[in-house]
């Protein structure tokens, strides 16, 4: 990857590994899906793309876990195919959460970037528990990364490129 590709947000495929259908790299891409991760990756067409891949922010099993983190951002990206190109066009969305009584709200964070967005939220707590040892009570870390990367993964393994838009249609 040389520099103007790394400004452009473009990222290829390891050179020789061909490149596969749409319906493979979407059935690539739906397949990082697990119940054990925090995010999950789902039909775009409401969105007007082929994919989203956000925070489970508003799945019961993980709501409680956010809310307890003190998550005030949810991140999710808008992922388009573009054949044309062979190439899985990714723009980065990030929303503001209010909690309450223990319920997210989102709403769309005004704010702009330019370029990736890396965004890291963490805490460990530590405390006496109910039977008056002292340790760690929890602990969590939501990176950007950690729906980023698996999508790479899967989009290169089937020998797609990736690029990131900042502004612009996808």
């Amino acid at each position: 990857m040389g520099l103007f590709d790394w400004l452009m947000g473009r990222q290829r495929p390891k050179a020789g590994v061909m490149r596969q259908t749409p319906a493979d790299l979407r059935a690539a891409l739906l397949s990082i899906n697990r119940d054990s991760a925090p995010f999950v990756i789902r039909d775009g067409k409401a969105e007007g793309v082929d994919l989203v891949a956000e925070w489970k922010i508003a799945d019961a099993r993980w709501y409680e876990i956010f809310a307890k983190a003190g998550l005030q951002k949810a991140f999710r990206v808008l992922l388009k195919f573009d054949e044309a190109s062979g190439e899985v066009r990714a723009l980065d969305q990030e929303w503001q959460v209010e909690w309450r009584a223990g319920e997210p709200q989102l709403t769309l964070n005004t704010e702009a970037f330019l370029g990736r967005k890396w965004e890291m939220s963490f805490e460990s707590v530590t405390a006496f528990r109910e039977d008056l040892s002292y340790g760690k009570v929890y602990e969590y870390a939501f990176k950007s990364s950690e729906i980023k990367k698996p999508l790479q993964a899967a989009v290169f393994a089937v020998g797609w490129g990736w690029r990131s838009v900042a502004f612009g249609a996808l």
